[in-house]
């Protein structure tokens, strides 16, 4: 279960990295503005939004997540992903649990009063390059082994596509999600022409002289060459390695005899495939010194399940 920290306003723990849609809205002013553009509201007050950070929110050693309570009345949980995840509702669902059992520590649960909670809503911010609509809805009904027409437990996730060409009328209401759309991209166009490093060296150079996030690259201009170095790094690596993972787990899946139709063929390939991408990762963090407990936490993996891919390597 996710264990709730409370930072100073507008500060980001530092025990991890966190990645630029996290650093950029951490500010509540930025925060306030991406706010209003999802909801369609006009609120000018900044502190009206209470932030609430997360530990265990944490994806490929990224801080990525934004928790925060608005008028005391609503609870918002809005997440950066860079690949797509249909895990989501599952994941917010046991982050607004433990932020639920910490809002009510000190209320009689068992009184005859009904007491009041905020209510929850769920948006995953998606910048990954694989191709997706501009707007899903994830629902946790979706997970459940059998489908059921009126499950009793519920829960929706949003993804917005926040890739630049995507959700135009909500990027022309926040500008600073526009502005980070630009900047991602030319990281993307030039990391195609030149070395990495190289590439995140122009693009904030540019950034910068065309007034693109000027004040937050010019501010934090060090921190974000290593976070968008780190994140884009990070990201091709497990792209590549789930790719060819995919494929020979679809041929291994074939050769076991796992193939009983198309598409169970297909499944039972992906799950070998994932099962041999996962052990090649945790291998190579553990070469690179990283302790069980550690990758667990990185990766929202059971300790457990980290110790069997590494002896089943």
């Amino acid at each position: 279960m996710p264990k709730k920290v409370t930072p100073a306003e507008n500060t980001v723990n530092r025990e991890y990295k966190s990645s630029i849609f996290a650093m950029l809205f951490h500010d509540k002013r930025k925060l306030l503005e991406l706010y209003n553009a999802i909801s369609r509201t006009e609120l000018t007050d900044p502190d009206l939004l209470k932030i609430v950070t997360l530990e265990n929110a944490i994806y490929m050693g990224l801080k990525n997540d934004l928790s925060f309570i608005v008028l005391e009345i609503r609870l918002y949980l809005y997440e950066h992903q860079s690949t797509p995840n249909p895990n989501m509702p599952l994941r917010d669902l046991l982050y607004v649990a433990d932020e639920f059992s910490d809002l009510t520590k000190d209320m009689n649960l068992y009184s005859s009063r009904r007491i009041r909670i905020p209510s929850p809503h769920f948006f995953v911010f998606y910048n990954g390059e694989e191709e997706r609509p501009d707007r899903e809805v994830l629902r946790l009904s979706d997970m459940y082994y059998k489908k059921e027409e009126d499950p009793s437990l519920e829960l929706k996730a949003v993804v917005l596509n926040i890739n630049k060409g995507h959700n135009p009328e909500l990027m022309e209401t926040c500008r600073t999600l526009r502005e980070y759309a630009e900047y991602t991209d030319r990281v993307r166009k030039y990391a195609k022409e030149a070395p990495l490093e190289e590439a995140v060296e122009r693009a904030i150079t540019e950034c910068i002289r065309e007034g693109i996030l000027k004040d937050f690259l010019r501010k934090n201009r060090a921190e974000a060459m290593k976070v968008s170095i780190y994140e884009y790094d990070a990201q091709k690596h497990i792209e590549m390695e789930r790719e060819e993972n995919y494929k020979e787990g679809y041929r291994a899946g074939k050769d076991e005899g796992y193939q009983t139709g198309k598409d169970d063929g297909y499944r039972s390939g992906q799950d070998v495939g994932w099962d041999k991408a996962m052990r090649q990762i945790i291998h190579t963090m553990l070469t690179k010194g990283k302790t069980v407990p550690q990758i667990a936490e990185e990766l929202e993996m059971d300790e457990g399940d980290v110790r069997k891919y590494a002896k089943s390597r």
